[in-house]
């Protein structure tokens, strides 16, 4: 896996990042975690979330419900 640094931050990433707004409405937590596992596995550092995931037509109750995921 490449690792590149994030602009000016020092950060540093893998060329591939995991987008997750499927966690959480989708993809339920136990196949969110298999996704992440996956992702770890192959040497992902770069995941991609935001305080809106999930997308999609569903109620704002399960806005946030992606980065639970994440964190457990």
């Amino acid at each position: 896996m490449e690792i590149r640094t994030l602009g000016k931050t020092g950060l540093k990433v893998t060329n591939l990042c995991l987008g997750t707004m499927t966690f959480g409405n989708q993809a339920d937590k136990e196949t969110s975690f298999a996704i992440l596992d996956k992702a770890l596995d192959a040497g992902i550092n770069f995941i991609d979330t935001a305080d809106v995931y999930p997308l999609g037509r569903q109620s704002i109750e399960i806005a946030g419900s992606t980065e639970s995921i994440i964190g457990a």
